[in-house]
């Protein structure tokens, strides 16, 4: 055989990389371009916009990620031929909804032998992508739920319902609303796309690399400085927007890169910014639609929801940032000095015209615009500012562009231009592709959640299990919360909690004011609680971390989520008693105290306050948190005094060391 001949194992396989590299590149950027027309020049029907999104998400899944990590897609074997066929059953069961949608919509509950085959192929593919794409635990839970919803009536008392059908599982998962193209994957297929996507252009066009500069060139000498920075932006966003999925994709866009930086890990940085802009539908002045809600069920003036609220959204915050502190000085996220940092001036010099989307983005959101609307618009002023300004450099300044080469001519350089745009839109799709099939598996756990009634059940059944201890009931209806909060929009969950729990609460001597408070902060945790945490996977997406453990690390960061919502019963923590002479005195103890718990506990998770902590040390942070949570001063008491022998133990050994 001639040197110059291919090997015979090599036969075929060249031209099939390269012809699914192709395939994958149309995919990809045809994802992009549908998902900006949805977003910002027409809309479709929900069943349509979704299975649409998902069937790309399923193809580009099969077609990237290997069915087994030894079944490389550069060779010809079973693996690979099988991926195909998933492929062309992926584009089957979206187009099988598209076409016979007007049928689909009308025999609701009298299926044909064909829609029962769809929808067991669709939720199989989705599962298999889940395997794929995020590992057994997530696809074990779905299993478990379906398994649940078939097995009802041979289900302990405390939980059993009639059954269903595998017809009825399957079909209410693929073919309505309620399941698979439910909310979670609605969330994935409309704003948290286009900002993934925004994302992906800021990168490409040079965006991305400014902003994580100029935050270099602003916090690079404090420890951990972009996280913390995020932190506040967050807040700020959040309080605005008040949606925390959206806070996570239009701020997490800039912060999460920024942390990556710097050294954090990737799902570290996803979560933190899924814990900060959680607490943005906590923080005043918006606080989300829930706050205008709690407003009418309560009788009282907005502005005096806001005035209650604004000390334990604080509060939230600071035991976020000692979080991330406490991350920055484990790993050694130190700061570096001022002058091997870059000059802010030079960077907002260079990069100017990246600043203009993020303008017109805040300035759209400000204005109460969709956040697909607002997606959209950062898109394209991201691409119409990077060309301009190219544009601008080739013909003013050819040196800037090509150091010194000869320039390009305009024929080139509009290629140049158009191969970023094309980059940019691929990227963009890829980077979706593990958030939308973590939302499209949440979505079976939330179809079988909605479809036995275990959320409504599970409501119910917690408050009678708390045996009239409130303590108990709070954190049951934390529980409830996040059942509740797996199939239903915060607003929603907090209606339901507010209407099932709120008597409860009142019933034990709660104020109306704090009950309704604890029920909405409780009503946001879903966000950030696994095994559905939306706001969790739209940083890891961002991130390019793995779902579950964003969301675990994010269920971490977020505990004062679940504290302060029990402070709140216990302690006039919103200003709410009945001795008025001292509720001033009450209010700035219990605010001291509870901030100081706060810090302990954070102190005892991480085993971390000025150097990592002794077991002596963290199990005096463990005493202090609980005596500082315990709503008796004596408890106070030795809870400081706790605190300050673990802060003097830790100085000691530090000064001597």
């Amino acid at each position: 055989m001639a040197a110059t001949d291919p090997a015979p194992t090599s036969t075929g396989i060249p031209l099939l990389v390269t012809t699914t590299a192709q395939i994958v590149l149309v995919v990809a950027v045809s994802l992009s371009l549908y998902q900006l027309y949805t977003a910002g020049i027409a809309a479709l029907t929900a069943l349509v916009q979704r299975s649409i999104h998902l069937g790309a998400i399923l193809v580009l899944t099969f077609l990237l990620k290997p069915a087994f990590a030894s079944a490389r897609k550069d060779r010809l074997n079973g693996w690979v031929m099988i991926d195909w066929l998933l492929v062309a059953a992926s584009i089957y069961c979206t187009a099988y909804i598209c076409i016979n949608l007007t049928e689909i919509f009308e025999r609701q509950g009298d299926w044909l032998p064909a829609d029962l085959m769809v929808g067991i192929v669709g939720t199989l593919l989705v599962l298999e992508a889940c395997r794929r794409v995020i590992g057994g635990i997530m696809t074990g839970i779905c299993v478990t739920a379906m398994l649940y919803a078939y097995f009802g009536p041979w289900m302990p008392e405390l939980i059993i319902h009639k059954g269903y059908s595998i017809e009825r599982i399957t079909t209410t998962l693929w073919l309505t609303t309620e399941g698979i193209f439910g909310l979670p994957i609605g969330v994935a297929a409309t704003f948290v796309f286009v900002f993934v996507l925004f994302g992906a252009f800021l990168e490409s066009t040079g965006g991305g690399n400014f902003f994580i500069e100029l935050a270099y060139a602003l916090t690079g000498r404090f420890s951990g400085g972009p996280a913390k920075t995020s932190v506040v932006a967050s807040g700020f966003m959040g309080s605005v927007s008040g949606s925390a999925v959206g806070n996570v994709v239009a701020t997490g866009s800039f912060t999460i890169p920024m942390m990556k930086k710097v050294g954090y890990r990737p799902h570290v940085a996803g979560a933190i910014e899924a814990a900060a802009s959680t607490g943005g539908q906590l923080m005043p002045p918006i606080m989300g639609a829930g706050a205008f809600l709690m407003a009418e069920f309560t009788n009282t003036s907005y502005l005096t929801i806001i005035k209650v609220a604004l000390v334990p959204a604080i509060m939230y915050y600071v035991t976020v940032l000692f979080f991330v502190h406490y991350e920055a000085k484990k790993y050694g996220l130190v700061g570096q000095p001022k002058e091997s940092l870059p000059r802010v001036g030079k960077v907002v010099k260079e990069g100017l015209h990246f600043i203009i989307p993020v303008l017109i983005l805040v300035y759209v959101l400000v204005n109460n615009y969709s956040p697909m609307m607002a997606g959209f618009v950062a898109v394209v002023s991201t691409a119409a500012a990077s060309l301009t300004a190219n544009a601008v450099r080739w013909a003013v300044a050819p040196q800037m562009i090509d150091m010194g080469k000869k320039r390009p001519t305009a024929v080139a350089f509009c290629l140049d231009e158009l191969k970023s745009i094309v980059k940019a839109l691929e990227k963009g799709a890829k980077n979706a592709i593990m958030v939308s099939v973590a939302c499209a598996a949440a979505g079976i756990i939330v179809g079988m959640v909605t479809l036995t009634g275990m959320g409504l059940k599970f409501s119910s059944l917690v408050l009678d299990l708390s045996y009239g201890i409130k303590a108990l009931a709070i954190l049951l209806i934390g529980a409830a919360s996040l059942v509740l909060g797996m199939g239903l929009p915060v607003t929603a969950s907090y209606i339901v909690l507010a209407t099932l729990a709120g008597p409860a609460l009142l019933d034990m001597g709660v104020p109306i004011m704090v009950s309704h408070m604890i029920v909405f902060w409780y009503s946001q945790d879903a966000n950030v609680t696994p095994p559905v945490s939306l706001a969790s996977f739209a940083g890891a997406g961002i991130a390019g971390a793995n779902p579950m453990r964003t969301a675990f690390t994010s269920w971490k960061l977020a505990k004062g989520l679940y504290i302060i919502p029990i402070i709140m019963a216990y302690r006039p923590l919103l200003g709410m008693g009945t001795d008025y002479e001292l509720l001033h005195w009450q209010v700035g103890l219990t605010m001291a105290t509870t901030m100081i718990g706060l810090i302990s506990f954070a102190s005892a998770i991480e085993r971390y306050f000025i150097r990592r902590a002794t077991w002596p040390e963290t199990l005096l942070f463990w005493i202090a948190a609980a005596g500082l949570f315990w709503p008796q001063y004596w408890a106070d008491g030795l809870g400081l005094i706790a605190f300050a022998a673990a802060v003097a133990m830790q100085k000691r050994t530090t000064s001597t060391s």
